[in-house]
């Protein structure tokens, strides 16, 4: 059976370990992608140690920087360490950019410092997130009822 039959299983049965399992094994970018993707869905909270580890140590920036996007939407502060270290340390901008962003959506004012530190950023897209995201966390500490981000949310 080809990668993206198992892939197509797996999601149906929830299988979260396969899809760590293609984030560690597979060379393919495309399908590293789609794994992070399909692993934040079915993973969920469960998930987020293997999205910080992907954040953190994949060769790709683009499979960084989705992982950084799936932490954000997820909206669950334990991904907040690694998301943190992505805005300092890691050499893309894209990544940085999305894991400003990301801190954003989560609204956790432990955040901050880290935020105004990327407002000196060299890249301008990094910059202009970490913005954005202090904004969003000064507007949630005004306006929020303290609870989460995810319990933020709204729901259907």
């Amino acid at each position: 059976m080809d990668v993206m039959r198992e892939m197509e299983v797996a999601w149906e049965r929830k299988e979260e370990s396969y899809f760590v399992h293609v984030l560690e094994t597979e060379p393919s970018l495309v399908l590293r992608v789609h794994a992070v993707c399909i692993l934040a869905e079915v993973g969920g909270e469960k998930s987020v140690p293997a999205l910080s580890d992907v954040l953190l140590h994949d060769t790709d920036p683009l499979v960084r920087h989705e992982a950084a996007f799936s932490l954000g939407q997820m909206g669950i502060a334990e991904g907040n360490k690694a998301l943190r270290e992505a805005v300092i340390r890691d050499k893309d901008p894209i990544v940085r950019h999305e894991a400003a962003a990301a801190l954003g959506s989560v609204g956790s004012p432990s955040s901050e410092s880290v935020l105004t530190q990327a407002l000196s950023d060299t890249d301008e897209m990094v910059r202009n997130s970490a913005r954005a995201s202090l904004f969003n966390i000064e507007f949630l500490k005004h306006y929020s009822s303290g609870a989460s981000a995810r319990d933020r949310a709204p729901r259907p």
